[in-house]
């Protein structure tokens, strides 16, 4: 049965495309051309279901977003990650636990 995936493809900074399957983990590869990189995709996620089998996950396309970034911390905490200039629900991403509210005696 044949199968259909979603694939991501950007070019590095030389100038390969490298592209990558979301919905199998660790399925990419990168090429000189688009025609060859689409021939080694195909041959990188019959790999992928090889090893995993049929049961990866499926997900529905909705889009991309590009988001910049920059490098210093928004807080100068141990829990925040990085610093995220254009979505203000990425502005910090902290790593830290809820905090639980504690019963004063």
């Amino acid at each position: 049965m044949a199968r259909e995936f979603n694939v991501v493809v950007e070019r590095d900074a030389d100038g390969f495309y490298v592209a990558s399957v979301p919905t199998l983990h660790g399925c990419h590869t990168q090429a000189r051309s688009l025609d060859e990189l689409m021939e080694r995709i195909k041959e990188a996620i019959a790999l992928c279901l090889e090893v995993e089998g049929e049961t990866g996950e499926t997900l529905d396309f909705v889009g991309v977003q590009r988001v910049r970034c920059g490098s210093r911390p928004f807080w100068r905490s141990p829990w925040t990650r990085h610093h995220c200039e254009d979505s203000p629900r990425l502005r910090s991403v902290s790593r830290r636990p809820p905090r639980t509210a504690v019963a004063s005696a």
